[in-house]
Formats: structure tokens, sequence, C-alpha cells
């Protein structure tokens, strides 16, 4: 039986180096398949896992219902065929919502021979809440699903912030078990241990709610008609079922943008053959329960290029995004680039800070950059490709 842990968290959470770190410490010797879900065209993150031996299964799709839970299945099928892994680590995109990719693992586990494990959500201690409240129906969504969250970067802030972030997760899951220690201090066989209590924890209170439905359903086997006059909330139950726990799969960010738009409505277009459950949407929402789609808020501009690089031309656009809102509120910028002096610099820059390294080569330069209000021409000057287009 192959475990499969969904690895969550939003944009620049630290879910790449959580992954690594689990690598070192705890699945080494088992043979692991990476499953990515970028938000937007260019795939990044595999070029920084490359050295860790795994198989990358990027899907580079801008909606996860649409095309992850479309591709799920088949994409988990040849997985299994042709690597037959001991555990799937799935890592959905940073904007995307916890409840669709839990439920599409679900979806499959009947007819694979697969079982949903640990539904981990990493969350940036410094900035957790302002994100919270920014992209509250994004970040929110996976904190609720989450068996664990994992703080990232609690050695950057005073103890006092660190409990004040547990508590307002607490408030959201009171479930989930947290852990705060700084990842330096402390060894990913931990961590599992903590994942593995969990998912036990769980499965027993699931069995333990079966065994007392059927205690009090059972010596009359709840024979009776569920007609207009039933009382028993079968019809509630059902109908959150089909609207409450696959609310709509997109969740980009937690921006203010978020909020200015946050009640508007957005007529985002799908074809007959969506299954990402758009019709419900719009049942949702005369309900008063409008669930956004990443798209709807967020922009990913991505660009393949050979072109070679300045560092200076790559930090000072870092340096734009951090400080200004001149090329919209961007989020986060990633890519790896070819350098004049004949290496490639690897950047990354999330809310206010940047890195940049030097790396191995890659098959192309690539760049992502996502934000809200994203002024894509001036990108293109920002990186001196515009003579290119």
């Amino acid at each position: 039986m192959t475990k499969i842990d969904i690895i969550s968290g939003f944009l620049g959470a630290g879910k790449t180096t959580f992954i690594k770190k689990m690598l070192e410490d705890v699945f080494q010797g088992e043979k692991i398949v990476l499953i990515e879900n970028e938000f937007g065209e260019i795939g990044i993150d595999g070029g920084f896992l490359k050295d860790s031996g795994i198989e990358i299964s990027e899907l580079n799709s801008g909606c996860i219902c649409c095309s992850l839970v479309g591709d799920f299945g088949k994409n988990l099928r040849e997985v299994m065929e042709r690597f037959h892994p001991d555990r799937i680590l799935i890592e959905p995109s940073g904007v995307g919502k916890l409840s669709d990719v839990m439920k599409s693992v679900q979806e499959v586990e009947a007819e694979n021979e697969v079982k949903l494990n640990g539904r981990i959500t990493v969350v940036n201690t410094p900035k957790a809440t302002k994100q919270m409240k920014a992209f509250g129906e994004f970040f929110n969504n996976q904190i609720e699903y989450a068996t664990v969250v994992v703080l990232s970067r609690t050695q950057n802030v005073k103890p006092e912030q660190t409990e004040l972030v547990a508590e307002a997760i607490r408030e959201k899951n009171p479930k989930a078990a947290i852990i705060t220690t700084p990842w330096d201090d402390i060894d990913g066989k931990q961590i599992y241990k903590v994942i593995e209590q969990q998912k036990t924890m769980e499965e027993e209170l699931l069995e333990e709610q079966k065994h007392e439905h059927h205690h009090e359903h059972g010596e009359h086997e709840h024979h009776h008609e569920h007609g207009e006059d039933c009382t028993c909330g079968c019809h509630e139950h059902e109908h959150h079922h089909e609207h409450g726990e696959h609310e709509h799969h997109h969740e980009h960010g937690e921006h203010e943008h978020h909020h200015e738009h946050g009640e508007h409505e957005h007529h985002h277009e799908h074809g007959e053959d969506c299954t990402c459950g758009c019709h419900e949407h719009e049942h949702e929402h005369e309900h008063g329960h409008h669930h956004h789609h990443a798209d709807e808020i967020f922009t990913s501009w991505g660009k393949e290029t050979p072109h070679v690089f300045e560092r200076e031309t790559i930090e000072h656009a870092l340096k734009a995004f951090c400080d200004t809102n001149e090329y919209g509120t961007i989020l986060r910028a990633k890519g790896i680039v070819p350098c004049e002096d004949g290496s490639w610099i690897y950047f990354d820059m999330v809310d206010g800070e940047y890195e940049l390294r030097t790396g191995e080569a890659d098959y192309t330069g690539r760049l992502c950059v996502i934000g809200t209000d994203v002024e894509e021409e001036k990108l293109l000057e920002l990186f001196g490709l515009e003579l290119l287009e």
C-alpha cells in the first residue's frame, strides 16, 4: 500500500524546504515520488529538488479543480505503474485549497493501492497574521483541513508572536497538532511521529463516530423514507457533503485584493466538461457561500527564455518587487536563469524578502512572477526581455 502525504502551505511558506528535511531525516531508503502542482505556466521548484533524486511530475495548470482533479487519477496510475513507490508526496500550489487535493486523493483511494496519510500545512510564522487577514479564504482552508500544521521561521520571531499564531490556528482547527520548534532544533522523525499519531487519532475518531451512528440507528436500521417531513438532518448532511467539504478549489493568496473583490461576483466560465463543480458554485452563492478561484484573484506571469542575465538585473527586479507596487502587488517571484559569468542564478522572493544563489545549469532559463494587478509589459522591460517579444 502506497502512502500519500499532502504538504500544503501558502506562497513562500517553506514547503520545498520542509520536503527536503523530511527526505533527509525520515524517508531515506523509501521509493518516493513527488507530484507538484504549480499555479501558472512555468514550473520552477522541480529544479530545486532535482538533486534529491526524486521523480518530478509537475502539473502546471492554473486551476486545481479542473486540471488536477481531471488528471489526477491518470497521473497517479502512471506513477504507480512506472515507479511502484512506497510513498507519494503531493505539493499543491501555494494558492491551492487543501480540501480540493484531499478530495482528489480520496476519490482514487478505492481504485488504487494508495492511502491518504498526512495532511500537513506549512505556515510562515512572521507573515501568518498578515496573510490570514489578507487571503482568508485560501489561507484558512489550508489550516482547517490539516492534521498537522508546521510553523516555519519561528526562530525569526519573538516567542509571543509564535504563541499568537498558534492560538489563531487553534481557533480555526482545534484538532490539528501544531509544530512550533525551529526546524534546526528538531529531527524530521519527531515531526513525522506526530503526523502518524494524528492520522491514527483521526482514524480512531472516525471509527468511533461510525460506531455511535450504528448504535443510534442500528436497532431500527433507519428504515424510514426521507420525505418532506423527515427531521433527521439527512438531507442537510448530503447538502453539506455536496457543497461544504469541497468548497471551491483554489486558494490564491491572501492579499488585500481579495477583500476588495471578495463580495463581487466573478463570472468564470468553464466548458461543459469541467469537473470543478462551478455550477454548484452558483448554487453556493445563492446560499451566501461564495468561493473564489485562484485565477479570479491572482495572475501568474511566466517565461522560458535562453536570455543571459546580469546578476544586477535580477537583484534590481527583486528589490523593486519588495519596495514598490510599480509592477503590481507581487507576492512571489522565483526563477532559474543563466548568468553572464557562466553560472546559473537561482532566485526566490516572497512577501518582501528575497535570496539569490548559484546552482547547476537547467534546460533553459525560467522566470515566474505571481501577484495581483500584475503589469506584464512592465515585467518584460524590467527583466530586459521586451525586445525579444
